[in-house]
C-alpha cells in the first residue's frame, strides 16, 4: 500500500472540525498496552481490496475524510465510480441536521452571512465565508463545514437527498443553486418564470428525481407581494421534465411566514398563519388544499417536521381555561386528514424550557427518529429520540456565540459522498424544450 503524500491537496472547499462533550463526540483511545495479535498487519494488509471498500463505505464522513490521509489509494475512493456505486448501496442512513447562523431580519427567511450592501445579510460579517454546522445526534458531536465556493446573495432554503438548496436573496425571478457541501459540489437549475420576493422553498430529491415547488410572495408591483401562484420543477431519469411549466394557484387565504415547506410521500406541506392551519400540495395531481390544524387557536409556535415517512405539528399548547397546565405537544396526521397527540414534553422539562424560551419561540427540525428544538436567544438546545422517547439537552455548538452571531436554523440532513441524481440537470444545457402550463 502505497503511502499518502503530505503534497497532495484536497480538491474541494471544505473543513471538518470536531468537537465531542461528556456526553458523546469522538474519544480518543487512552490504552497503551501493546497492539492486540488480531490487529497484526501482516494479516490485514492481505484483506482484499473489495471487502476493504465495505467497510470504509460504513464509515461517518468525518471518518472516511480522516481515512483518505492513509494512503494515495483511499485518498482516490471519492473520485471511484465503483466505490461510490458501492458506497450507494450499503452505506447506512444517517439521520443529522444541518445548521446555519440566522439573522431575523424577514421571519421567512434563513440569511447567508457574507451579503455584501444588501439588506439580507449580517453585515458585521460581510466577505466572509458562508459556514454550517453539522450535528451528529448519535455522538452528540458538531462538525464545522465551509461553503466558500457558494457566490454571495443566495441563502439556504431547503435540503433533501443530501444536498441543500439555496435561493438567490434578490427579488425576480429566482435562482436556486443544489449543493453538496460534502464534495463542495454545484448545480444550478433555470431561473423561475414569476418574479418573487420570499417565496417559501420544498425540495424532493430521491436516486433517480428532483422535485421544487416555489410558493407565494409574487411581486405584482415594485412595491408589493402577495401569495398568489406556485411553480413547479420536475426532473427524472425516465427522461420527464417539467422547468418551471407547472403552475398552480394557491389557496384564496394563506400566510407562508415559516418560509420552509416539508416534503411527505409525495406531497408537500407548510404551515399557515392567522389562524393555524396547514397547506399541502400534492405534487403528482397539481393541487392545494388546507388542513385544520389541531388546537389552532390556543398553538404557539407551531413547525412541521417529517419523522419516518409522517408528518408531524410541533407546537406549545396554551389555554388558560384547560385544567392541565401548557406543554409542547407532538401531534401527527393521519391518512384520513386528522391529528392524532402522539408525544408531549414531560411537565418538569417543560418548565425548564419555558423559562429560557420565555415566549419568543423556537425552531423545530425532525429527521427520522429524532427532533431538534432549538432555542432563540440561547446555546440551548433539545433532542428528543422519538423510538427511546427520551428527551436530552444538546451540548452548546462551539462555534456559535449566543446572542452575538445569531440563532441557529437549520434543515434535515443526510450526508452523502455522492449524490449521482444531479446529473440529469447536465443535460438541461443540451435540450431544446419549451415550457408548458399544466
Amino acid at each position: 500500500m502505497e503511502a499518502f503524500h503530505p503534497s497532495i491537496t484536497f480538491p474541494f472547499s471544505y473543513t471538518f472540525t470536531t468537537t465531542s462533550s461528556g456526553h458523546g463526540g469522538i474519544a480518543e483511545n487512552t490504552n497503551t498496552s501493546s497492539p492486540s495479535p488480531w490487529m497484526d498487519s501482516r494479516i490485514w494488509s492481505k484483506l482484499p481490496h473489495r471487502l476493504l471498500n465495505r467497510v470504509i463505505a460504513f464509515l461517518p464522513p468525518p471518518a472516511f475524510f480522516r481515512a483518505r490521509c492513509v494512503c494515495k489509494r483511499w485518498y482516490a475512493l471519492l473520485f471511484s465510480n465503483t466505490f461510490l456505486e458501492l458506497y450507494l448501496q450499503v452505506s447506512p442512513r444517517r439521520h443529522w441536521f444541518l445548521f446555519f447562523k440566522h439573522k431575523r431580519l424577514k421571519s421567512s427567511y434563513i440569511y447567508r452571512n457574507n451579503n455584501i450592501g444588501g439588506s439580507h445579510g449580517d453585515n458585521n460579517r460581510a466577505g466572509t465565508d458562508c459556514e454550517g454546522y453539522l450535528f451528529d445526534p448519535y455522538e452528540l458531536a458538531w462538525y464545522r463545514l465551509s461553503f466558500a465556493l457558494l457566490p454571495s446573495g443566495f441563502s439556504p432554503a431547503s435540503s433533501s437527498g443530501g444536498l441543500i438548496c439555496w435561493v438567490s436573496d434578490e427579488a425576480g425571478p429566482k435562482t436556486l443553486i443544489l449543493c453538496n457541501p460534502i464534495v463542495g459540489s454545484l448545480t444550478q437549475l433555470p431561473p423561475t418564470l414569476r418574479s418573487r420576493l420570499f417565496p417559501s422553498i420544498g425540495l424532493s430529491v430521491s436516486p433517480s428525481s428532483i422535485d421544487v415547488t416555489v410558493a407565494g410572495d409574487d411581486l405584482i408591483s415594485p412595491y408589493a407581494v402577495k401569495n398568489l401562484t406556485a411553480e413547479s420543477f420536475h426532473i427524472d431519469g425516465g427522461g420527464f421534465f417539467s422547468l418551471w411549466g407547472t403552475n398552480s394557484s394557491l389557496p384564496k387565504v394563506c400566510n407562508f411566514e415559516s418560509g420552509q415547506m416539508v416534503h411527505v410521500q409525495g406531497k408537500f406541506y407548510c404551515m399557515n398563519y392567522s389562524p393555524f392551519s396547514v397547506l399541502a400540495y400534492d405534487v403528482a395531481g397539481n393541487n392545494w388544499w388546507e388542513i385544520k390544524a389541531p388546537m389552532k387557536r390556543h398553538l404557539r409556535s407551531p413547525s412541521l417536521v417529517e419523522s419516518r415517512g409522517k408528518l408531524l405539528l410541533v407546537a406549545v399548547a396554551e389555554k388558560s381555561t384547560l385544567k392541565v397546565p401548557n406543554s409542547l405537544r407532538l401531534w401527527g396526521l393521519q391518512a384520513c386528514g386528522t391529528w392524532i397527540e402522539m408525544e408531549r414534553m414531560p411537565q418538569q422539562l417543560y418548565v425548564q424550557f419555558a423559562e429560557l424560551e420565555n415566549g419568543n419561540g423556537f425552531h423545530c427540525v425532525g429527521h427520522g427518529e429524532f427532533l431538534t428544538i432549538m432555542i432563540p436567544g440561547s446555546d440551548k438546545a433539545l433532542l428528543f429520540d422519538m423510538c427511546r422517547k427520551r428527551w436530552q439537552w444538546i451540548p452548546p455548538c462551539p462555534y456559535v456565540h449566543a446572542g452575538i452571531d445569531g440563532d441557529l436554523h437549520g434543515f434535515a440532513y443526510e450526508p452523502q459522498l455522492a449524490t449521482p441524481v444531479t446529473g440529469l440537470l447536465d443535460q438541461l444545457t443540451t435540450i431544446p424544450f419549451q415550457p408548458f402550463t399544466g
